[in-house]
């Protein structure tokens, strides 16, 4: 029997439990046991423990089966949404989390808000009916992919967006209307390709999957190797 790597978890309904800490990570484990014990918890799967252990033992390669089994569980949680990823009607944004068997807060990585794009972000307008909230929710987004997965400092869009601010004579965040955060997008974009060479990742699938490497990535990352040794906890 092939080995499984990707564990579905939503609409009432968990492929794993509690009892698959190590398997699953302490995240997924209690995702999918919140979910076999009723609680609305919004649909999602977990990649499994054993794929960093071949990730890292591979020479950062992947199971060849992954892509596959992302692309499978990835359709189950369009299809519990209703929502699709990269439509630009009705854009399904996911979270890119990380977990442990052990609990390690804060010392891996996260992405939220995956998904947008110039058109998804239209469409994230028309669903919610806030242009505000929609453009806030990407150029966060940008902001945080920028530092977590391009590794350009996030000091460097908070100066973006704190120029903004001065710029227009408001002190917070929450004063920046539309239009301001709009302008604020397409400089973080301008910094990335100024940083990168490339220009921001449009593509949804893209976005996902180098969302996915830097997340595994960062179980190497000099805070990760730290809190391990200072506790005890197996690499």
């Amino acid at each position: 029997m092939a080995k499984k790597y990707v564990y579905f978890f939503g609409a009432g309904k968990a492929e794993g439990s509690q009892e698959m800490r190590n398997l699953l990570g302490g995240k997924g484990a209690n995702l999918a046991e919140m979910t076999n014990i009723g609680i609305p918890v919004p649909p999602g799967f977990t990649i499994t423990t054993e794929v960093c252990k071949v990730y890292y033992e591979g020479d950062r390669k992947y199971p060849p089966e992954l892509d596959a089994e992302i692309d499978e569980n990835l359709k189950k949680l369009e299809d519990a949404m209703g929502l699709k990823l990269g439509d630009p009607e009705k854009p399904l944004l996911v979270s890119v989390r990380s977990g442990a068997r052990v609990s390690m807060p804060g010392m891996m990585d996260t992405v939220l808000n995956l998904g947008l794009n110039d058109k998804t972000v239209e469409g994230l307008i028309k669903m919610t009916g806030n242009e505000r909230f929609a453009y806030d929710a990407y150029r966060r987004f940008i902001q945080m992919f920028g530092d977590v997965v391009l590794e350009i400092p996030h000091d460097d869009f908070e100066a973006i967006l704190e120029a903004k601010k001065e710029e227009l004579s408001v002190e917070l965040d929450t004063e920046l209307d539309a239009k301001a955060l709009k302008d604020v997008v397409k400089k973080y974009k301008a910094l990335i390709k100024e940083r990168t060479g490339r220009t921001f990742p449009d593509d949804p699938r893209e976005q996902l999957n180098m969302s996915r490497d830097a997340v595994f990535g960062s179980w190497m990352n000099p805070r990760a190797i730290t809190y391990r040794r200072l506790n005890n906890i197996p690499g």
